[in-house]
């Protein structure tokens, strides 16, 4: 198997651009905007803050308290945007910025605007350029709001459509085990979707019950013959330190992704020649705390089998040879 390792915050970047670019385009004809608004948890809010801070437009966030990193948090504070923490999840963050920009003058930048997804399909686009327009067979993507995996199925559809390509990859939506409303409803074989209440994860970013982009999702999954699978916290976080430790230094999304990908190469699905991508959705410096704690083994309930703790040794050469030589015939 030849595993590639996408990252992708230019997902996210590539849709606002579009947006923001409009948005500005609507301002200079003067259309009644005051400024653009999103819910996020963490990455968005970041893209959305910096181009409309480059455009000279206010930008308005809806956080969920206590919910995110402070690494995500800082972005759009420092890029100046007007930045509401909520006591809700993203799900209830989602359902006030879509009633407050039906009433007020403010632009809407989630997925549920067609404008990300344009810009966010140039994601797929990229990949098929760097595999020389060869089409690798699988793609994984975490999902949680679950615009990424339909703007990528676009994106692929779209290069088929234009004959660049003669197929389009087989598509997997990755999502954690304790926001796994699209899992649930692949699993029940597409029936009737039913959101969920998201509980805690450090795949914060996904921590998604109701997304706004689930018909779409699964339209591009059933026109992929793709998978859904999930992953437990233990799980995600082991496969992100693992993945860390060949020096990737990756997000917890990411683990959820890299968990998927072992799982269906354990089951055989995923074929031992098979070309596949994996979307890294952030850097891991955003989640330091979540792998401090990992590797400190400070996570209740978790048994961290890959933590690397260092090693507190007194500044005596005997006691720093003595744990050095143990150290060297362990990995020699």
């Amino acid at each position: 198997m030849i595993l590639y390792i996408k990252k992708t915050n230019i997902i996210l970047s590539t849709g606002m651009t579009v947006l923001v670019s409009q948005v500005n385009r609507l301002r200079k004809m003067n259309k009644p905007l005051v400024g653009v608004g999103c819910a996020s948890t963490g990455d968005t809010s970041a893209a959305l803050s910096a181009y409309c801070a480059a455009a000279g437009i206010p930008s308005i966030v809806f956080l969920p308290a206590n919910k995110i990193s402070m690494a995500q948090l800082v972005q759009p504070i420092a890029n100046g945007a007007f930045v509401l923490s909520m006591d809700t999840d993203f799900d209830g963050c989602m359902k006030l910025i879509r009633e407050i920009t039906s009433e007020l003058p403010i632009y809407l930048a989630n997925s549920l605007n067609s404008l990300r997804l344009e810009g966010q399909k140039t994601a797929a686009i990229e990949i098929l350029q760097q595999f020389d327009w060869e089409v690798p067979d699988w793609v994984i993507i975490p999902g949680g709001n679950l615009g990424n995996i339909y703007a990528f199925y676009k994106g692929f559809k779209m290069c088929e459509e234009l004959g660049l390509v003669d197929r389009i990859p087989r598509l997997v939506c990755a999502q954690a085990a304790n926001a796994n409303p699209l899992y649930l409803n692949y699993k029940s074989g597409w029936k009737n979707f039913t959101p969920v209440k998201a509980t805690t994860t450090f795949a914060s970013a996904i921590q998604i019950g109701d997304p706004v982009s689930i018909d779409r999702a699964v339209y591009a999954l059933k026109n992929s013959d793709g998978i859904v699978e999930e992953a437990t916290e233990e799980e995600l976080m082991d496969e992100m330190a693992a993945a860390d430790a060949t020096g990737m230094f990756v997000c917890p999304h990411t683990g959820v992704a890299l968990v998927a990908l072992r799982k269906l190469r354990e089951r055989g699905v995923i074929g031992r020649s098979d070309r596949t991508v994996v979307v890294s959705t952030a850097h891991g410096l955003k989640f330091s705390q979540a792998k401090i704690d990992y590797h400190s083994k400070a996570i209740e309930g978790m048994g961290c089998k890959f933590a690397n703790p260092p090693v507190e040794v007194k500044a005596e050469y005997g006691a720093v040879m003595d744990v050095l030589t143990k150290y060297l015939s362990n990995v020699s």
